[in-house]
């Protein structure tokens, strides 16, 4: 196969559109949501003994479980703007709060607003196709009772471990209280975390031996290709360390002492994945220079191939020189194994060169 030229890496529209995507130059310009064509509401409504699992076909269904005295889990999978308004209005979620999860590329963050708990961030995944690092942006609502997640996307989460365990009779899930759940929605998404980067860790590991064994442009179209997965991923793990703190610093009756040893144990989780994030940064700078050097080195074995070349064609340049000067009288010109001894010596003087370079170990 053809190998493309680098230009065609860099000059593509697509790449160019991925980079702009994944900057963000002008937050203070939000883009407008597009509204999903389809939206999923699930509710959980559970205790120790029993659990209620159903998809809800209407908005005000899932206003009967305000008042539940089991722990409710409201999935919105789809984020439709008159919707989530409504489903807000009724639960008693601040107007700061619906902007932030109807709002697109926000940072992670947490707040504490009008005695519930709110936290924003994203979900990643790896889309195994063109290699990249998608992000997903989910809000939680930890209120008194219940906990309301919106998702943007209905057909993709994580958190399909988590309603299995829900379904099991007498399971921690099933015992613990809101604000546990709460903690376990924050923690499958961390979790997940350390599945994209072990896939990106693969890629750049192929990487790596591919610049090994034979460094091109194409390599170095690939490296600036993960180096912008490595933005996401440092952009959307990063501030989760702060907004877990924020948590862990709240003085919320919402989190009870029991879960707040959770809470520590996801710290440190997010704290570990911003090192490995760190690393794998630190692996593409390394990656770069090694591709670098590798040019340079090729380069320098051109250069010295060409040099001893030059070098070896110096005495018969030399000798022909002297020999070609229009002067009457010149040494054996006229003799007729002048030609012969000439070449003689364009052929041995190149000989000995070679035979002193290699006992030099220049070649």
């Amino acid at each position: 196969m053809r190998k493309r030229n680098y230009l065609t890496y860099i000059l593509n529209p697509l790449e160019l559109l991925r980079t702009k995507k994944v900057l963000q130059v002008n937050p203070t310009i939000q883009p407008e949501r597009r509204e999903e064509q389809e939206t999923r509401i699930f509710v959980y409504d559970y205790d120790a003994a029993s659990i209620t699992e159903k998809e809800i076909k209407s908005i005000a269904e899932c206003f009967d479980y305000i008042e539940s005295p089991k722990t409710t889990w409201l999935n919105v999978d789809g984020l439709r703007k008159t919707e989530v308004e409504t489903i807000c209005n009724r639960f008693g979620i601040h107007y700061l709060i619906l902007e932030d999860i109807l709002s697109l590329g926000q940072r992670p963050k947490m707040d504490e607003v009008d005695g519930l708990l709110f936290c924003l961030l994203n979900m990643l995944y790896f889309n195994e196709t063109e290699s990249t690092v998608e992000t997903e942006q989910i809000s939680i609502v930890l209120g008194k009772g219940f906990v309301i997640s919106f998702q943007e996307d209905a057909h993709r989460d994580v958190f399909n471990p988590l309603r299995d365990r829900l379904r099991i009779a007498g399971s921690k899930m099933r015992q613990g209280s809101p604000d546990f759940l709460f903690y376990a929605l924050i923690d499958m998404i961390v979790d997940n975390y350390f599945v994209v980067m072990e896939k990106l860790g693969e890629r750049v590991e192929a990487l790596e031996e591919d610049i090994i064994r034979n460094s091109n442009k194409r390599s170095l179209a690939k490296i600036n290709m993960l180096r912008k997965e490595m933005i996401v991923l440092k952009r959307s793990i990063g501030p989760v360390r702060e907004m877990v703190n924020g948590i862990l610093r709240s003085d919320s009756e919402l989190i009870n002492d029991k879960t707040e040893r959770y809470f520590k144990d996801v710290y440190d989780h997010i704290i570990q994945a911003n090192d490995l994030a760190e690393n794998y940064r630190d692996m593409m700078m390394n990656l770069q220079d090694l591709y670098l050097s590798n040019v340079n080195l090729k380069m320098n074995e051109v250069m010295k191939v060409m040099t001893v070349v030059t070098c070896l064609l110096a005495p018969a340049t030399v000798i022909g020189g002297i020999f070609g000067m229009n002067f009457e009288s010149i040494p054996i010109i006229h003799n007729k194994y002048g030609f012969f001894i000439a070449v003689f010596f364009m052929l041995l003087i190149p000989v000995w060169m070679i035979i002193v370079f290699r006992r030099r170990g220049w070649f």
